[in-house]
């Protein structure tokens, strides 16, 4: 086989031999002398040799691109591995160059740093050593010192200026002031607490002259009066300021009307009287007579006030048909009205019944006596306890024993009527 020879093609007159017009390219009088392709070529037809001529070409171009383009990655990835040969080199240096600084700064023993640090913050550093001296107790000059100092000249003796400014009784001070002011405060407290005094004091003295002291008492009785009547069903008026069956009379503070269901329904009343002021016996008898008539009633219930009760009735006291007992008024003992008011109905009851039904006289008769001495025990008790007070809680006791008695005694009364009026 002869090898391949391509024979360059003069161009023609003034026509180049390959042109390339948009997206053709034009060859023109091209020929090559290469025996083993002419007859390859000649073995086609000739119908069949200009395909065959032109697929040559268009395979030959485009194996000669492709060449060009390996051509280039390989100039490419030569370059990049000179590149990164380099790079390696230099990141080596880099590293060397690196380790050996960072030796001599932060080594352990021969480091600039830990030579540093150590001459500053070491236990014998200067910082140390300025810490010491500026909190040295013993220099004048130091920190602790000066503080000292300042602190001795604002806080220290009575000499010191916090003294000074808080000493109510130096003139300069700012508390001497204040204390003027509260003084002259409590100046101005005092005269008006006297002022008030003196004027509570004179109203209280025109109180107790008036009558305004004896409706204070009389609403305190009212209001014992009322949970005591409830619980029975009794009706209680106050009749202080009406007008009654005597004419133009008063008398009668207050009218106690008992429950029909326990009279049968007859009107049995008890007129209640209270006195807070000093009233002989046979002024008191007339006067309960007087409002007794006055309000229909047939047992009068006399309330005293402690401070004026006559002698011998405290805590409360059977007088004829009438009934008297004694309060405090600043501290009343519920149990002494509702044992007076249980008296009171009694007698009312007794007094009714007797014409009405068969009651045993001396049972109840019996029953009165034995309040009476129970109320003349309670009288004994009475002088020992204002006379002996070292017997005080003992005598209180007996009191209190004798109460509980009277109570039953006068329920066992109540007992007899009604056994007797429904038997």
């Amino acid at each position: 086989m002869e090898p391949a020879r391509i024979v360059r093609l003069t161009p023609g007159r003034g026509v180049p031999d390959v042109r390339v017009d948009g997206d053709r390219v034009v060859i023109e009088h091209l020929a090559f002398a290469d025996g083993a392709l002419a007859r390859f070529v000649g073995e086609r037809s000739e119908p069949d040799r200009p395909l065959l001529i032109e697929r040559a070409v268009r395979i030959g171009l485009t194996a000669l691109q492709d060449a060009g383009v390996t051509l280039d990655v390989d100039l490419v990835r030569h370059e990049f591995e000179g590149m990164l040969q380099q790079t390696q080199a230099a990141n080596e240096k880099a590293a060397l160059a690196l380790d050996a600084l960072l030796r001599q700064n932060f080594a352990d023993g021969d480091g600039r740093l830990p030579r540093t640090l150590e001459r500053f913050l070491g236990d014998r550093g200067q910082l140390r050593a300025f810490v010491n001296d500026l909190f040295d107790e013993g220099k004048r000059d130091s920190a602790i010192g000066r503080i000292r100092t300042l602190l001795g000249t604002y806080f220290d003796g009575d000499a010191s200026r916090l003294a000074q400014l808080l000493d109510p009784t130096r003139m300069g001070s700012p508390l001497h002031q204040f204390r003027t002011e509260v003084s002259d405060g409590f100046a101005k407290v005092h005269d008006r607490l006297t002022a008030i005094e003196a004027a509570a004091t004179a109203r209280a003295t025109e109180r107790a002259r008036s009558a305004a002291k004896g409706a204070d008492f009389e609403a305190t009785i009212e209001q014992l009066l009322g949970d005591i009547c409830r619980g029975a069903g009794d009706l209680l008026d106050r009749t202080s300021d009406e007008q009654g069956a005597v004419l133009r009379s008063k008398k009668g503070d207050f009218l106690l009307t008992l429950d029909p269901r326990q009279t049968r329904g007859a009107e049995l009343r008890v007129v209640v009287e209270c006195k807070d002021r000093p009233m002989s016996g046979k002024a008191m008898r007339d006067e309960l007579e007087v409002a007794k008539r006055n309000r229909d009633a047939c047992v009068g219930l006399v309330v005293f006030s402690e401070a004026h009760a006559p002698a011998g009735i405290a805590p409360f006291d059977v007088r004829g048909s009438d009934v008297y007992c004694v309060v405090d008024p600043h501290d009343v003992d519920a149990s002494v009205i509702e044992a007076a008011v249980r008296l009171a109905r009694l007698v009312a009851l007794a007094s009714r019944r007797a014409a009405e039904a068969e009651v045993d006289a001396a049972a109840v008769e019996a029953s009165l006596d034995a309040i009476k001495g129970q109320l003349d025990a309670i009288r004994a008790l009475k002088v020992q306890l204002t006379s002996i007070g070292t017997c005080s809680q003992q005598v209180s006791a007996g009191l209190d024993r004798l109460r509980d008695g009277i109570l039953a005694r006068v329920a066992d009364a109540e007992m007899e009527l009604r056994v007797r009026t429904t038997g």
